[in-house]
């Protein structure tokens, strides 16, 4: 088991997130692993999301609330709590979504026994009251660049990497912009694991751009063409590719919920 050496740094952009974000909260203060600090970035919000991460904050020296008057959308909002970030590892955590207790211990001890660098895991969807939505969400063993082209593999909500060995990267204001600092970081060569278990609950609500595919249909195409520079026969290769395993995960759900 990995002793509490090391900071592990989370990363949650946060928008009118009043229903949710306690429970986000209280998720990361039930860890097993207790050294982290909560990056909560205000993305301007206008309900009392911003008043309840106060009184955690007021209550927890871990937590720290970045605020902000203006909506830059989730890149920018990552990005101010990267940029004060001081641990080793970063994690990524949206407003709305929680974690096992286990999760940064189980992660954390399978890299230190490991050349791991960047670990992810399965997760499991719940709707809004947090009740389970089918069957959990596998992810594959193991990711490389050539393979991450194909899908983004790697749930945000679970993923964990070391900027010692990586270096602390900001994230590009485009759509699907968690994929594409994946992409960027597997380009120096390395991969990532994946772990066989859930260690995260990810809450999946009406009107999320993850639930208009045509939207991320054109945002996966932006990012062969334009933001990876592919040649047309690999964008349309990768593309398919895409788009059979997107359109297989819809209908596994849809059997599991049916």
């Amino acid at each position: 088991m990995v002793k509490m050496a090391h900071l592990v740094s989370i990363v949650t952009p946060m928008f009118n997130a009043e229903k949710h974000i306690e429970q986000t909260i209280t998720s990361v203060q039930s860890q097993t692993y207790q050294n982290w600090e909560l990056l909560i970035a205000d993305d301007g919000s206008s309900d009392g999301s911003v008043y309840l991460v106060r009184d955690f904050a007021a209550s927890d020296d871990r937590i720290k609330l970045i605020p902000t008057t203006q909506n830059t959308g989730p890149a920018g909002a990552r990005n101010r709590s990267i940029a004060q970030a001081q641990g080793r590892y970063l994690s990524f955590l949206d407003s709305d979504d929680f974690w096992h207790a286990d999760k940064l211990q189980v992660q954390l001890d399978f890299m230190a026994n490991s050349s791991a660098q960047i670990t992810y895991s399965n997760y499991q969807q719940v709707d809004e009251s947090g009740e389970n939505i089918g069957g959990p969400i596998e992810v594959p063993e193991r990711v490389t660049y050539q393979t991450l082209l194909n899908s983004n593999a790697i749930p945000c909500l679970t993923a964990l990497y070391d900027t010692k060995m990586l270096g602390k990267q900001m994230m590009e204001s485009v759509g699907h912009e968690d994929y594409v600092y994946w992409l960027s970081l597997l380009k120096s060569g390395c991969s990532a694991q994946g772990l066989n278990e859930v260690l995260a609950f990810y809450r999946v609500r009406q009107g999320s751009v993850s639930n208009n595919k045509l939207k991320a249909a054109g945002f996966q195409w932006n990012i062969y063409r334009n933001i990876e520079e592919l040649s047309l026969i690999r964008s349309l290769y990768h593309f398919s590719i895409y788009t059979y395993q997107g359109l297989k995960k819809h209908r596994t759900l849809g059997s599991q919920l049916s």
